[in-house]
């Protein structure tokens, strides 16, 4: 999508492709357009904003660049994005992303759970959930590949105060923790997740909505929409693992590519 989505349809999420470290890599392009303000823990981009574009890319396992934040930029450049965006990466798999949405309110997730761990774990505990008493394991015996993100990225088409978006943010990460529970795993996330909340830029037309916790309008369906896509993204990664990892190609065949992950034709608001 270029541009801005009109008012009351979804975003359109773009699947891309390249090669990378001698395999096809994928990634997720949300290409916003102007009129979207943001707050993000992402590298690229992360803070509170005007942002125009999120980018969602998949990495190596293993990845140990020290300048994610440039890498990213890179491939932001190669998509055509330009002017200020958020990037986001993860080792997990970009193409089994889940999505919910509630009122108006949408939450995409690509979902790793490769190192799960507890947020206030003692410094001296390894990242891997203790897994209580009749509860699924965290990860699977044998677990065939390891990598792990939570990305989350959460779109709600109303303008909403700085101290409200900081609010959503605060939300789509507890309606996280909840997902991963009801889905079983004894964890409250992974070590290197990350979320992106996207709102409109307040215009002078609509009052913005100075609240964004669970019982606000928007946090109310925001929070129920991250909790489908990170409950799906949960039970698919399982799935995943216990499948094994698929086997990697070398180059972007046409498959690779997708104008639009997201169903067509959904209203959101």
């Amino acid at each position: 999508m270029t541009g801005a989505a009109p008012e009351g349809r979804p975003p359109v999420v773009r699947r891309g492709a390249r090669t990378e470290d001698g395999s096809c890599r994928h990634l997720l392009v949300w290409e916003a357009g102007p009129g979207w303000r943001m707050v993000s823990s992402g590298v690229l981009g992360g803070g509170i904003g005007e942002r125009g574009w999120v980018l969602n890319a998949q990495v190596r396992p293993g990845y140990d660049r020290l300048d994610p934040d440039r890498h990213l930029a890179e491939l932001a450049r190669a998509e055509g994005l330009r002017g200020p965006g958020v990037g986001l990466m993860t080792a997990a798999e970009v193409d089994d992303c889940t999505w919910g949405e509630d009122g108006g309110a949408l939450a995409l997730v690509t979902t790793g759970i490769g190192v799960p761990t507890w947020a206030a774990a003692p410094p001296d505990v390894p990242p891997v959930a203790v897994v209580p008493a009749g509860r699924v394991p965290a990860v699977p015996a044998p677990a065939r590949y390891v990598p792990g993100t939570i990305n989350i990225l959460a779109v709600v088409p109303a303008p909403v105060t700085d101290a409200g978006l900081v609010n959503l943010l605060a939300t789509a990460t507890e309606a996280k923790v909840q997902a991963l529970l009801d889905a079983g795993y004894a964890c409250s996330g992974t070590p290197s997740d990350a979320v992106c909340v996207a709102v409109r830029t307040p215009d002078g037309r609509r009052e913005a909505d100075p609240f964004g916790g669970p019982r606000s309008r928007w946090g109310a369906r925001l929070a129920r929409a991250v909790h489908r896509a990170v409950v799906e993204g949960a039970h698919r990664d399982r799935e995943r693992r216990a499948r094994g990892s698929a086997a990697p190609h070398h180059r972007p065949a046409a498959d690779c590519r997708c104008a639009n992950v997201l169903p067509a034709g959904r209203a959101i608001g």
